[in-house]
């Protein structure tokens, strides 16, 4: 398939002018693929050569200004259009199209409970050409009409307000400009809850089987986008500008949401079948919160080409998270955001695929490449940097930034040239100075104290590896005479690195000095030894969970520098999470100790130690909350004890008792992470996975069968497992993913062994045959992260030598192939 370079778009957006989209679909076909009819309205501003996009199964016929062009002449997914003469046309394309089981274009899902089946689109970069045919580029806005024929018994969703005609026809009211990728649709017989405010008819739709779970958390949804809505109409001067807010949560979806004007859609598991914690809900709610961001920035305003994506991530990042924090209940967001979403920043950051926020256009060439940089940099690390900058600018002329670049490019394209402009405009700060700093450089600088005494003051230098200049908050805190193991915050200052001398403060030196203590920058931050000394006693006793975050995040640092030993990490887990208060934390450091820590930093000898140790910190978190007073730090307790657990036994009882002694009750989600524990440990049957499925026939248990059967350490299993993600080619994007999940373990290393190498032998062609969705799917799930060892990094480097990689591919083992040598290095520390 030929992709589109930034040269080629530059070259058409020049030629062309596009007004308007008629679209009629047809979803009545069948179950393989649906007709699509569009018709294009646009002007040649002069003489000229140019091609339309569509991606077809059959493409039946194409006519311009009312004359029969060849469909033969379709070349991929390009049919040119040559000789137009300056002036208005109108082009018509008649298509058979096929539905997606991966999650790109049109996406196809039948439930296993009912059999219903519905329908949606993700037409991100390239995906519209799976549906219809178009101007695929974001700077050639249209408005677009969509008609629909669907089932009887359906509904269908779209940009604007759908009405229902008669015959099974749906059609959408007409949107305000918008860019190809924007057009949105979900059709199926969704249960559908409604209300209405500020004026507007707002929505939650889900698949009917997930009707009492929607249902029960209704309200709370309902509150989180009114609160959200109404904070952000604070903040901008631009109103809302479109017709309704819907927001569907579909099934096999790949991202976490889609910023559909009008219509957001979300993964369903955020219709929470089984008992979830407030951090849980609170990631929720800020997925609400950033996607409603982008109806501003990303929507009404849309970047010209792909270089500029961070333009509609970073600062959907920051403000879902800054608006979460003022607006609702979840008031401590950004400790969330350091321990979890910052973390995925800095590992990206420091991998050979880094690149710097805002790329130079000449390094986005082309819609693949583009594709690559949805990562922790254009997020994390772009929403750390907008941070960093409303500490510097100050939020009231940041805000009037933004404003004036909503006024001055509303429902047309902007750039990074513009958003500086239109941000330095509202001060006499030099922000491009500063956006050259932050947005167009790599890495994470380090930041490190020297901490001097004299007499009755003490000093403060900071070292800077890296040159980005950085507005931080230092924390000094003082031992707690009256309460040991606490400590009280002595005074919290502010400084400017790098600075021309050190800082002097009155009185002796404090316990702990904590650079960025508050984390409104982005580096890597280490402490001086008594500072360490003194966290390494007393982490639990700091008052404040993001001053604790920033000391986490700086143990993981060092671990994955090579600068502190794994075995010191757990060990100061095992001391402090016991007595830990922000479930953020616990996750976040269990997650960390679990998954890289036991699993990939120490030798495969210490594992069965490193388990033992997290069994006996989550049983000790598991006896604390036996009063009930915090069910989110009791589950989280649960659910990795289970993934701990080197013996079956316990986890056994719970599965037959069902449930865990005091709660809580296992519902599905426990069950299917009880069973693939047991899976692994070669504690169940195939005919047990068969009799859950039984009791939890669906979709989620679908692929806890899948992930449960691919765990088992029976070659048969691990043979017919491979088949299916490798061979087979009819895994839906989520079932091959679970299937991968369940492959690799690091019990049955011997087992698996012989699959290493077939893997790079199997993941190249497979990317080729099934695309980016699952070429991506095969690189982070698939990939054999527990082999650490020197032929490992080997087959991945001759693998990475290969001149046919799908770009998805390539960028995943690049990174994944990094993190085996950083793994090796910390061995090896």
């Amino acid at each position: 398939m030929s992709v589109l370079t930034r040269d080629e778009a530059q070259t058409r957006a020049r030629l062309l002018d596009v007004q308007r989209y008629e679209i009629e679909l047809d979803l009545t076909t069948g179950e393989e693929t649906f007709d699509s009819q569009t018709v294009i309205h646009f002007t040649a501003r002069a003489a000229g050569d140019t091609f339309v996009e569509v991606k077809p199964a059959t493409l039946r016929s194409v006519s311009l200004d009312g004359q029969p062009l060849d469909p033969a002449a379709l070349v991929e997914n390009r049919l040119a259009l040559t000789g137009l003469a300056e002036g208005p046309h109108e082009l018509r394309v008649e298509a058979e199209m096929t539905y997606s089981h991966t999650g790109e274009g049109l996406h196809r899902f039948t439930d296993p409970v009912d059999g219903e089946t519905y329908t949606y689109t993700q037409l991100f970069m390239e995906d519209v050409q799976r549906v219809f045919a178009a101007f695929d580029q974001p700077d050639l806005k249209a408005a677009f009409d969509l008609t629909v024929t669907a089932p009887e018994g359906w509904t269908v969703l779209a940009n604007g307000i759908t009405e229902r005609q008669g015959d099974g026809r749906w059609k959408a009211a007409t949107t305000p400009l918008l860019s190809t990728y924007f057009v949105a649709l979900a059709a199926g017989p969704w249960h559908s809850i409604t209300t209405e405010h500020a004026g507007l008819p707002f929505g939650l739709h889900c698949r009917r089987s997930l009707a009492p779970y929607l249902d029960a958390d209704a309200e709370e949804l309902f509150e989180i986008t009114r609160q959200c809505f109404d904070r952000y109409h604070e903040k901008f001067d631009e109103p809302y500008p479109f017709d309704s807010y819907d927001q569907a949560f579909v099934p096999e979806f790949n991202a976490g949401a889609m910023e559909n004007p009008g219509l957001v859609t979300f993964r369903d598991e955020f219709v929470y079948r089984s008992a979830v914690t407030d951090t849980e809900r609170q990631t929720r709610a800020m997925v609400v919160a950033h996607e409603m961001a982008h109806m501003w920035f990303g929507d009404l305003v849309t970047l010209r080409w792909w270089d500029d994506i961070w333009l509609n991530e970073s600062f959907a990042e920051y403000m879902g998270y800054q608006t979460l924090t003022e607006a609702t209940r979840f008031t401590d967001t950004w400790v969330d955001f350091g321990i979890v979403r910052k973390a995925w920043g800095y590992d990206a950051d420091q991998r050979p695929s880094t690149h710097p926020v805002a790329p130079d256009p000449d390094a986005v060439p082309d819609t693949a490449s583009a594709m690559l940089n949805f990562d922790g940099i254009s997020y994390a690390k772009g929403a750390s940097a907008l941070r960093q900058l409303v500490t510097w600018l100050g939020e009231k002329d940041f805000l009037a930034g933004i404003n004036t670049h909503f006024k001055r490019h509303k429902f047309g394209n902007a750039t990074l040239a513009d958003f500086i402009d239109n941000l330095a405009s509202a001060t006499d700060r030099d922000v491009h100075a500063w956006a050259q700093k932050w947005l167009r450089t790599t890495g994470v600088d380090t930041l490190t104290p020297v901490v001097g005494e004299n007499g009755g003051s003490w000093t403060l230098a900071v070292e800077q590896d890296g040159d980005r200049p950085h507005r931080i908050a230092v924390g000094a805190y003082d031992t707690d005479p009256a309460r040991p193991g606490q400590l009280v915050l002595r005074e919290r200052f502010e400084t400017d690195v790098p600075a021309t001398e050190p800082v002097t403060r009155a009185g002796a030196r404090p316990a702990l000095v904590l650079l960025n203590d508050g984390d409104f920058s982005y580096a890597k931050v280490r402490l001086d030894a008594e500072s360490w000394e003194t966290a390494l006693r007393s982490l639990s006793g700091l008052p404040d969970p993001l001053a604790r975050a920033v000391v986490w995040n700086s143990a993981r640092d060092m671990v994955r520098d090579g600068q502190l030993p794994p075995a010191a990490y757990l060990e100061a887990a095992r001391a402090h999470l016991p007595y830990e208060s922000d479930l953020a934390i616990v996750q976040g450091v269990l997650t960390f100790a679990t998954a890289q820590v036991a699993g990939r930093y120490l030798a495969a000898g210490a594992r069965p130690a490193a388990l033992a140790l997290l069994t006996e910190l989550t049983r000790d978190l598991i006896r604390r909350t036996e009063d009930g007073d915090n069910p989110g730090l009791r589950l989280t307790a649960v659910r990795h004890f289970v993934d701990c657990a080197a013996q079956p036994h316990t986890i056994q009882e719970w599965l037959a008792d069902g449930g865990v002694p005091g709660g809580p009750e296992l519902d599905p989600e426990l069950r299917w992470r009880v069973l693939y524990r047991l899976a692994v440990l070669g504690a169940t049957t195939e005919a047990e996975i068969a009799a859950e499925l039984a009791r939890d026939p669906s979709a989620t248990g679908e692929e806890g069968a899948a992930r449960c059967r691919a765990a088992l350490p029976d070659t048969a299993a691990k043979a017919a497992a491979w088949a299916a993600m490798f061979e087979g080619d009819t895994l839906s994007n989520y079932l091959f993913t679970a299937t991968a999940q369940g492959f690799w373990q690091p019990e049955q290393a011997d087992l698996v062994r012989e699959y290493v190498a077939r893997y790079y032998v199997d993941a190249v062609p497979l990317a080729a045959r099934r695309g980016p969705a699952i070429a991506e799917a095969a690189g982070r799930y698939a990939f054999p992260d527990f082999a650490v060892d020197a032929e490992a990094v080997a087959l991945g480097e001759a693998c990475l030598s290969r001149d046919d990689l799908l770009p998805a591919l390539r960028r995943k083992l690049t990174d994944q192939v990094d993190d085996l040598r950083r793994a090796l290095a910390v061995r090896d520390a």
